[in-house]
């Protein structure tokens, strides 16, 4: 049971993949990109982890994602594989059509955006310049 998706950019991540066990209708992952591309993430194996990141702090916990070699994946099962580039689905395969979800209003996406955007932007909207970094003195040696 869930609601099961991967997310796979072959061009830029070869054959790493992440899993969702929930939320992996279209609505919830077109929200995850535009956070991404919002956030202006490099389109390669840095912006993968960071990809990561952004669905992890958005589920909490440590359940529900993972990082993986496609082949290792449930790759067909409910939302199967989104085939995504600069941020963008360009393709779908293994997809239940049954499990096709349609938004037409936009509301469901633009409320995952928004609970995306609540946990990510304390972690994506600071450097370390910005946090404060205690100081100890430490004895140098003689």
């Amino acid at each position: 049971m869930g609601n099961r998706a991967v997310i796979s950019n072959r061009k830029a991540w070869r054959d790493v993949a992440i899993y969702v066990h929930w939320n992996g209708g279209r609505p919830s992952i077109e929200a995850f990109l535009k956070y991404a591309r919002h956030k202006h993430l490099r389109d390669d194996d840095y912006g993968l982890a960071r990809l990561t990141q952004i669905i992890c702090n958005y589920f909490g916990g440590s359940l529900s994602v993972g990082v993986g070699n496609i082949d290792r994946l449930d790759t067909n099962g409910d939302h199967g594989v989104y085939e995504i580039s600069n941020w963008e689905i360009v393709g779908r395969r293994n997809n239940d059509p049954s499990y096709e979800e349609t938004d037409p209003s936009g509301e469901y996406e633009a409320g995952v955006y928004r609970v995306v955007a609540e946990t990510n932007d304390a972690f994506f909207g600071k450097g370390l310049s910005d946090i404060d970094i205690p100081v100890i003195d430490l004895p140098m040696p003689e």
